[in-house]
């Protein structure tokens, strides 16, 4: 698989003001799993993502169900429309999505599937570890 780059902009803890954008290499998912995390550092990111991925879920489900294939948008219109505005103005970064759209996907429902499992923390271990290691 080919290296791809991705750019992501970290807040400042003093100013809160965004840093310059660095570029982010990736060979394989596991690698890009830590950082992917790390853009997911807060919990109310994290907490945000899981409510609009699964209210977006739902509905969708609900208007499958009922025959309205129309309700089918609501999974990506909830779930992107709730997560993207949580990295501009909670984590103050770019959404890995836009760098790495499969990785990302992935990456959510892992993400949601160890909150679901009450793993919550370890994902705030990961995020904390990866950004200790990676910060300038």
């Amino acid at each position: 698989m080919a290296q791809r780059t991705y750019e992501h902009r970290t807040s400042e803890r003093q100013t809160n003001e965004r840093q310059p954008a660095e570029p982010r290499t990736f060979d394989s998912y596991e690698e890009f799993w830590p950082y992917y995390v790390a853009m997911h550092s807060k919990a109310a990111t994290r907490w945000i993502h899981l409510t609009g991925t699964l209210t977006g879920l739902a509905i969708s489900a609900y208007g499958l169900a009922r025959g309205r294939k129309r309700y089918a948008a609501a999974l990506p219109l909830i779930g992107y429309g709730t997560a993207w505005p949580a990295h501009f103005l909670i984590e103050k970064n770019n959404p890995a999505t836009f760098g790495h759209p499969a990785w990302s996907l992935r990456g959510d429902m892992q993400m949601i599937r160890m909150m679901l499992a009450g793993r919550d923390r370890e994902l705030a271990e990961t995020a904390a570890k990866w950004l200790a290691a990676n910060r300038p």
